[in-house]
C-alpha cells in the first residue's frame, strides 16, 4: 500500500505533483493576475477528485491576492468592479450548491468542460466596440459566480476585461482586486454547503510555500515579459489540462 498522508487522504505522489502545479500556478498568477485556481483545479483533476479542493482554492486566492496588492489599488477600476462583484454575489451560493452535489466524474467533467470553454472565448480574441456599461459587468460577474463553483472564476472576467480597450495594468489590477473580494464573498457559502472544511485549512499550509514563491517569481516577470505571449501560454496550458480531465473522465 503507498504511503498515505491521513490528514488530506493523498498519496505522497499526488502532494508532490500538486506541489508542483501550485508553484507553475502561482508563477502565472504572479505574471497576469488570474489563472492560479483554474490551473491547479484542472490539474488536480487529473490525479484526485477536485470538489475537496474547490474551498482550499478560493482561500488561495485571497492570500495571493493580499500579496500582490502592492501598488496595485490605485489602478483599480473600482466602479466597473461593483457591479462585477454583485452579479457574482447572486449566483455563487447555486454555483457552490451545484459542484457540492456532484460525483467525481461529474465534477471532473463540469470543471474541465467549462474552463475549456473559457480558454476557447480568451483564445479567440473577442472585443467589444468599447466599454460596456453596468448591466454588462453585472452580467459578466454572474458569469464569475458561476465559473467559481469550478474554482475559475477569474476567467470569465479575465474574458471580459480583455476584450474592452482597457490598459493592461488596470486589467491587472482590477482582476487582483475582483479575485480577493469575491473570495471573501464566497466564503459563507462554501461553509454553508460543507466545501469549506478543517481539511481546506491543511491544503492551504501545505500549498502556502509554493504559493509564495511561484508568486515572487512570476511577478519580477510581469515587468519583463510580453504579456500577450505569456497569456497564450496559460491559454494552451489550461486548454490541454482541461482536454486530458475530460478524456480521463470520459473513458
Amino acid at each position: 500500500m503507498p504511503p498515505t498522508i491521513l490528514a488530506v487522504g493523498l498519496e505522497l505522489w499526488q502532494m508532490a505533483y500538486l506541489a508542483l502545479c501550485t508553484l507553475g500556478a502561482a508563477w502565472v498568477r504572479g505574471y497576469s493576475g488570474f489563472g492560479f485556481s483554474a490551473l491547479v483545479v484542472t490539474a488536480a483533476a487529473l490525479v484526485t477528485d477536485p470538489v475537496p479542493l474547490v474551498a482550499t482554492l478560493v482561500m488561495c486566492e485571497i492570500v495571493l491576492s493580499f500579496g500582490q496588492a502592492r501598488g496595485v489599488v490605485a489602478k483599480v477600476d473600482w466602479r466597473r468592479m461593483a457591479g462585477m462583484l454583485v452579479g457574482a454575489a447572486v449566483v455563487m451560493p447555486y454555483s457552490f450548491t451545484l459542484i457540492a452535489r456532484l460525483g467525481e466524474d461529474v465534477a471532473r467533467i463540469a470543471i474541465s468542460g467549462m474552463v475549456l470553454a473559457i480558454c476557447l472565448a480568451m483564445a479567440r480574441g473577442w472585443q467589444f466596440g468599447r466599454e460596456t456599461g453596468t448591466l454588462g459587468n453585472v452580467i459578466a460577474g454572474m458569469a464569475s459566480g458561476v465559473a467559481n463553483g469550478a474554482a475559475a472564476g477569474g476567467l470569465p472576467i479575465a474574458v471580459y476585461l480583455t476584450a474592452q480597450p482597457i490598459a493592461a495594468p488596470v486589467v491587472r489590477a482590477t482582476l487582483i482586486a475582483y479575485l480577493t473580494l469575491v473570495c471573501l464573498i464566497a466564503l459563507p457559502s462554501l461553509w454553508w454547503t460543507g466545501l469549506l472544511s478543517a481539511q481546506s485549512f491543511v491544503f492551504l499550509a501545505a500549498m502556502a510555500p509554493m504559493m509564495a514563491l511561484g508568486l515572487w517569481i512570476g511577478g519580477r516577470r510581469f515587468t519583463s515579459a510580453n504579456p500577450q505571449d505569456f497569456k497564450r501560454f496559460t491559454l494552451l496550458l489550461l486548454a490541454l489540462l482541461s482536454v486530458m480531465g475530460l478524456v480521463r473522465s470520459l473513458w
